[in-house]
């Protein structure tokens, strides 16, 4: 043997596709879904499926369960990508499931389906010619439409912790022929479990990386090995990683911290690093509301204008939409008070409940509900001096609560001054 450890031995399939688990005995982490009485299990007990799409972040087991499930139950199975899929090839597995009489097609990365590649899914999965699997690291409300959505069930995956992790890796090591050979004695695991970043597929594969940079006579691994490796080997950018979380908390602190020119960097590291243009345009859709809101409200206008505009153009173009976007969010005063108020009533919500709607406030389309005095006392502010008058609008368990506090920028100290001016010292404006 060379001086340093035999690769080819490792085979050109990488460790996570040789560990890739077979059975739910053999699976690891997601027991809210796969343990025993759980419903992937009593699924596939039953013998049987039903369309599903699994939502949950990179590596977590979405496309292993998919197979396993085609395999217990012994179904004609299709696999496509929405990276090179269209119409065309969604209609030539309808036609082959057709002829068999059933099938499951798995989709990956589904949110990448336009509308017309999931409306022609639709009749199949509906008629029980194709039982559907799509998996998605986008919330699927914003990326399924609402037809085909309703007609699948949707499994949350979690992100698998630290002991799940430990656990993969055990297992290959026990189970894996070239792996068992290096005799690797992991002393340290905080790099391991950091540079992964949940993704069990980017574990193993590390694992294997490492395993192969270490000299012969080398079995311990330590942080610094691993960190040795990753800075030699490993790409500056991985999107489904732990550096693209980093990054894009690192976009969104920028604008949130009034820095264009640091948001316009981490802007052009994810497009470099060919980040989903949708994705970034949602994030900033949802800071517009969360750190700028009342202080500038043409900031969601825009950062609404921009996720269309890019779901329409996509990319290279859509990056100069997003950096017109990324650099005025940054530019904007900022506010959290929409946020704050929301916050508070959701907290008051929870703590006192259901309380009853005010009689005058309650809508009153019937006779008996004018006669149980449903609207009664309701004053229609329009017919007053300044379009305004003192009314309660909350229970009044919590009358008087104040949720909403304006912050200190020039658009809501004028919404402050027009509340004060309205409620007087009622809530303290």
């Amino acid at each position: 043997m060379n001086s340093e450890r035999d690769r080819l031995g490792a085979s050109h399939i990488p460790l996570a596709e040789r560990m890739r688990p077979q059975t739910l005995d053999e699976f690891i982490g997601q027991e809210h879904l796969v343990a025993k009485g759980k419903v992937l299990e009593q699924m596939i007990h039953n013998r049987k499926a039903h369309s599903i799409i699994f939502w949950g972040p990179p590596g977590v087991g979405k496309t292993t369960l998919a197979q396993i499930i085609a395999h217990a139950l012994d179904m004609p199975f299709f696999t496509l990508s929405s990276i090179d899929s269209g119409v065309k090839e969604v209609r030539a597995v309808i036609d082959t499931a057709r002829k068999a009489g059933h099938a499951l097609l798995f989709i990956d990365e589904i949110h990448r389906f336009n509308k017309a590649q999931q409306d022609s899914l639709l009749g199949a999965v509906e008629k029980g010619i194709l039982t559907l699997i799509g998996a998605t690291t986008e919330n699927p409300s914003f990326e399924v439409i609402s037809a085909l959505l309703s007609r699948c069930q949707v499994y949350v995956l979690k992100p698998l912790t630290e002991e799940h992790m430990k656990a993969l890796v055990q297992y290959a090591m026990e189970r894996d022929e070239w792996l068992k050979q290096q005799q690797l004695d992991i002393t340290e695991w905080e790099a391991l479990i950091q540079l992964s970043g949940g993704d069990a597929r980017k574990l193993l594969n590390l694992v294997e990386l490492v395993a192969s940079a270490l000299p012969i006579d080398v079995h311990k691994v330590t942080n610094d090995i691993v960190l040795d490796v990753v800075q030699n080997k490993m790409a500056l950018y991985d999107k489904s990683g732990e550096q693209h979380y980093n990054i894009i908390s690192a976009f969104i602190k920028s604008m949130r911290g009034s820095d264009p020119n640091a948001a316009v960097y981490w802007l052009a590291r994810m497009i470099e690093g060919g980040e989903d243009p949708k994705f970034i345009a949602r994030r900033m859709v949802i800071l517009a509301s969360e750190d700028i809101g009342n202080a500038n409200p043409n900031a969601l206008l825009l950062a609404t204008t921009c996720f269309q505009a890019v779901d329409m153009i996509g990319y290279p173009e859509c990056s100069l939409i997003l950096s017109q976007t990324a650099t005025y969010l940054a530019s904007s005063p900022k506010s959290n008070a929409a946020t704050v108020a929301i916050g508070k009533a959701r907290a008051l919500v929870e703590k006192t409940g259901d309380l009853p709607v005010p009689l005058p406030i309650r809508n009153a389309p019937t006779g008996l509900m004018k006669k149980m005095d449903y609207g009664k006392g309701y004053k229609y502010a329009h017919d007053f001096p300044g379009n305004f008058v003192d009314q309660e609008f909350l229970p009044e368990k919590i009358a008087g609560t104040k949720l909403y506090d304006p912050s200190d920028n020039a658009a809501e100290q004028r919404l402050r001054e027009y509340l004060r001016h309205c409620w007087k010292e009622k809530y303290g404006y």
